[in-house]
């Protein structure tokens, strides 16, 4: 436990200190609902779909969440190509214990950077429907942001180039989002489409904060829950797997 402890507090401190980090990973959500709450409501409105803000935020929230967690990956490349990473790996404690305390660590920077994107909609007028259920919409966010910390890790346990590990994850991350349902509905998408945003996690964790924040829901909250817990334990593991046959 204290390894775990030590390896999340260091994860805690890179994110403070790096203050480019922390507003670069902001600028894109932020863009993202500025440019589409005010262009598209109106057209969304006229629909008779209610107010796009409201549907919008959850969807926001969901990807400020996955950008940060899967590229807080990219640390286990930087790690081990300055020689970091050699220095914790020698250590005598098991090496899930410090793949479990790095993503822990970067799930709660991701954590963090969904609350902030949850308060600044607030300023753009978005309400939730009720204040009662946040500690929920809390575990929701940290479901997600393991999830797909440990994605990241995963990935970044099995590359050695940076470059490589931003091209794959761009790849990965984009199609995520977009089938995801965070900008449009998934009701009434073509029969193929719907098919794949089911196998999308990151659906479920939209769908989830929007059931708890907005009272809308297309899976079902137990779904949601369900569905997240079940694919952050089998990415943790994956995760720790492949990061205990990292070679040094």
């Amino acid at each position: 436990m204290k390894t775990i402890y030590i390896l999340w507090l260091r994860q805690l401190k890179r994110y403070v200190r790096s203050k480019s980090r922390m507003i670069g990973s902001l600028a894109q959500p932020l863009l993202f609902l500025v440019s589409l709450s005010f262009g598209f409501g109106p057209i969304f409105q006229k629909a008779g779909d209610g107010n796009y803000l409201n549907f919008l935020v959850p969807g926001i929230i969901g990807m400020s969440i996955i950008f940060s967690a899967v590229f807080s990956g990219m640390e286990i490349i930087w790690d081990r190509q300055f020689g970091f990473l050699k220095e914790t790996l020698v250590a005598p404690v098991s090496r899930f214990n410090i793949m479990f305390g790095r993503t822990l660590g970067g799930a709660t920077m991701s954590v963090a950077q969904g609350l902030i994107v949850f308060f600044i909609s607030l300023f753009l007028g978005f309400r939730p429907t009720s204040w009662i259920i946040f500690p929920f919409v809390l575990l929701v966010m940290f479901l997600v942001a393991i999830l797909f910390t440990a994605l990241g890790t995963m990935i970044a346990s099995l590359l050695e180039d940076m470059q490589g590990f931003q091209l794959i994850i761009n790849f990965l991350v984009m199609p995520l989002f977009f089938l995801s349902g965070a900008i449009f509905p998934l009701q009434g998408l073509p029969k193929a489409l719907s098919i794949i945003s089911s196998l999308d996690p990151l659906a479920y964790g939209i769908d989830a904060f929007r059931s708890l924040l907005i009272n809308v829901t297309h899976f079902g909250l137990g779904t949601d829950i369900l569905v997240l817990s079940i694919t952050s334990l089998i990415f943790l593991g994956l995760g720790s797997y492949f990061f205990s046959k990292i070679q040094i």
